[in-house]
């Protein structure tokens, strides 16, 4: 186990925080580790129709338009539920009556503390009055079939990891054809 000698700020963002922390590695010797801080994210699976709901997005970072599920960032403090159920609402012009924890993922353990919680929408309808959408995301909604999705995944062309997991979840539950 490796024990926290001190921690140096380095960046302080909206998003994230990095920091350098100096550590006793199991050895007895001193080791450096960059951290990011985050305060982690949802991921929501809504499947309507035998057909999963996702969103389409220009991701900066990657130079590159995604097809990913609805997903947001977990505010200082929230429940990943509550993020969860305003995530849906705002990325898909749908409301979820409830949501089921299915998956927690870590989606880099080497270097940040996020956790992504992943939820299944149930009872999902057109919501009346939608919420809006961050106003600097710009999302197309579309729907794929799960096989079409699966096979998208087999195929490299969706490689967003908490989609991935997503609907390799929804294929092994609802999709999957027998052979």
């Amino acid at each position: 186990m490796e024990k926290k000698i001190k921690s140096t700020p380095i960046y302080d963002g909206k998003i994230i925080k990095v920091e350098l922390d100096e550590v006793e590695l199991p050895n007895h010797q001193i080791g450096y580790r960059e951290i990011v801080r985050h305060h982690g994210g949802v991921g929501i699976l809504a499947i309507i129709e035998g057909k999963i709901l996702l969103v389409k997005q220009y991701r900066y970072a990657q130079q590159a338009e995604t097809l990913e599920i609805p997903a947001g960032k977990i505010e200082l403090g929230e429940d990943p539920y509550l993020t969860g159920m305003r995530e849906i609402e705002e990325e898909t012009g749908y409301h979820a009556e409830s949501l089921t924890l299915f998956s927690k993922a870590l989606p880099t353990p080497g270097y940040c503390t996020e956790v992504l919680y992943l939820y299944e929408a149930n009872e999902l309808k057109k919501a009346e009055h939608p919420l809006s959408c961050d106003e600097d995301e710009f999302i197309d909604v579309c729907m794929m079939d799960i096989q079409e999705a699966y096979e998208a995944v087999m195929a490299m062309e969706i490689l967003d990891a908490k989609t991935i997991i997503a609907i390799m979840y929804a294929y092994n539950r609802y999709g999957k054809k027998d052979a």
